[in-house]
C-alpha cells in the first residue's frame, strides 16, 4: 500500500467520523442528505459483498465493516432516531436518487471486467459511488448556508477521490500493467462533481469566512 492509498483511506474515514461527530454531539443531521446517504450504504453493500468469503488482510477487513457499519448507522440516525430525524430537512432534499440507481445497475450489467455477481455488483457499486454525492450537494446549493461540519465532511469526501486518483497515477507508474478504466474513469467523474464546491470551500477558508454556495 502507498502513501496516497493510506492518504485516501484515512482522509474518507475522516469524513465517516466527522459526520457520525456532528449526529452524535450535536443530535442533527441538518444540511446532511438521507438520500446521499441510503446511496453509499448501497454502495458498501453491493461492493463488500466478499467480506466473509474472501480475505485479503485485517486492515482490508476492518475498513470494510467500519464503513458498511457508520453507513447504515447513519441512515438509522436520520430515520428513526427521535432527535436526530427532526432535523433532517426533506423539503430541500427532494432529489430523486432512486433514477440513480438502474442507470448504474445497467452500466454494470453491460460495462465491467468480469461478468460475475461479484464482479457486476462491484461494477454497479463503483459507478453508484461516482454520483452518489449528487443530492448531497443539491441540498447544499438549496441550503447555501452551511455549518462548518458539514462543510469539512464533503471536503473529505472529495479529497479521499482525489487523493486515490493519485495512487492510480503512481500504481501506473510502478506496476507493470496496472490499468482499470472502471474506476479510473468514474473516481475523474466523482472528483469533477466536487470541483465547485472546492473553490468554494477554499475561498471561504481563505476568507475566513462561513461556507456559502451559490444559488
Amino acid at each position: 500500500m502507498n502513501v496516497f492509498r493510506l492518504a485516501g483511506d484515512m482522509t474518507h474515514l475522516a469524513s465517516v467520523l466527522v459526520l457520525l461527530l456532528k449526529i452524535h454531539t450535536m443530535k442533527s443531521c441538518a444540511g446532511i442528505s438521507l438520500k446521499t446517504q441510503e446511496l453509499y450504504a448501497i454502495v458498501f453493500a453491493s461492493r463488500y459483498l466478499d467480506i466473509f468469503t474472501d480475505f485479503i488482510s485485517l486492515y482490508n477487513t476492518l475498513m470494510k465493516l467500519i464503513f458498511l457499519g457508520s453507513s447504515f448507522s447513519i441512515v438509522w440516525y436520520m430515520r428513526v432516531h427521535k432527535i436526530v430525524q427532526r432535523s433532517y430537512d426533506k423539503d430541500h432534499d427532494t432529489f430523486r436518487h432512486y433514477f440513480l440507481l438502474l442507470p448504474c445497475l445497467l452500466l454494470a450489467l453491460f460495462i465491467h471486467e468480469k461478468f460475475t455477481f461479484k464482479e457486476v455488483m462491484w461494477t454497479f457499486s463503483v459507478y453508484l459511488e461516482a454520483v452518489a454525492i449528487l443530492p448531497q450537494l443539491v441540498l447544499l446549493q438549496r441550503t447555501r448556508n452551511i455549518d462548518n461540519l458539514t462543510g469539512q465532511y464533503v471536503f473529505f469526501l472529495g479529497a479521499y477521490r482525489g487523493l486515490y486518483i493519485l495512487n492510480w497515477i503512481y500504481r501506473y507508474l510502478t506496476q507493470p500493467h496496472y490499468v482499470h478504466w472502471i474506476p479510473w474513469i468514474s473516481g475523474i467523474v466523482q472528483t469533477l462533481l466536487y470541483a465547485d464546491f472546492f473553490y468554494y470551500y477554499i475561498v471561504s477558508w481563505k476568507n475566513n469566512k462561513r461556507l456559502q454556495l451559490p444559488a
